[in-house]
């Protein structure tokens, strides 16, 4: 893979946190971070993105790695991996309804951990649903973009975009009535829609900032959609909405 696959590390337990992060670092990993606690898990998934997150179901504080999950994934879509010790059954029956990607049972070894992650790469790059590299950004007008998308040129007007999230060296771009999924990093897009009405709010986000609904302290709304605000791309934000 030309990039790390970023990893996040969700476990009470710090000895094994601890030995999971030297174990992925081996592997050729990067971990984004460790958490103990549900709420700073969500918060930290939610601000770095990760590639993949590792979650213990058991967790201190006050919710637990299944509640976690589920408020990550009303903002985000990220592959999750269940870290099981001996869960009651009410306990695993909670954690599926959340379609985590793998479970692995602790204690688990280095090859164990491996081989699952290595699985949920591959649902990553798409194998058994691969994106063609014909997707692609080709060109931007005043006032429209053209993608080649299953082999067609596809025209997009800048004015039906809400926003583009990133998704590794792929674009999502969200539109009124469709989405369209492209190969093309998000510095490259931001790069040929310099002068827009596009800019980037976050480390995966770039947002038409005349489709805001709303803009708190940490994130903005468009459709419904919260989106997070990083601090260093906030000044950017008010002075461009301003300008409107």
């Amino acid at each position: 893979m030309s990039e790390k696959t970023r990893i996040l590390i969700v476990e009470d337990d710090m000895i094994i946190a601890a030995n999971i992060s030297l174990q992925l670092s081996k592997l050729g990993y990067e971990v984004t971070g460790i958490e103990s606690r549900g709420e700073e898990a969500v918060n930290h998934a939610l601000e770095n993105r990760p590639d993949i997150i590792l979650m213990d179901i058991q967790l201190k504080g006050g919710i637990n790695g299944v509640e976690a999950a589920k408020k990550i994934q009303e903002k985000a879509s990220i592959p999750l991996i269940y870290l099981t010790a001996n869960s009651d059954e009410a306990s695993f029956q909670m954690a599926k309804e959340t379609k985590p990607d793998a479970f692995i049972s602790k204690p688990f070894n280095k090859l164990n951990l491996q081989r699952t992650i290595e699985l949920v790469e591959e649902k990553i790059q798409g194998k058994g649903g691969q994106i063609p590299e014909s997707n692609s950004f080709i060109e931007s007008l005043d006032d429209r973009i053209f993608i080649r998308n299953n082999g067609k040129l596809i025209k997009i007007m800048l004015d039906e975009i809400l926003y583009i999230e990133a998704e590794r060296n792929y674009c999502n771009i969200i539109t009124n009535s469709q989405n369209y999924l492209i190969v093309s990093p998000l510095n490259t897009f931001c790069q040929k829609m310099e002068n827009k009405d596009f800019l980037r709010v976050h480390r995966s986000y770039v947002v038409n900032i005349r489709k805001l609904d709303a803009v708190a302290d940490s994130h903005l709304e468009i459709k419904r959609k919260v989106i997070p605000v990083s601090k260093m791309y906030k000044e950017d934000l008010m002075r461009s909405i301003r300008k409107i």
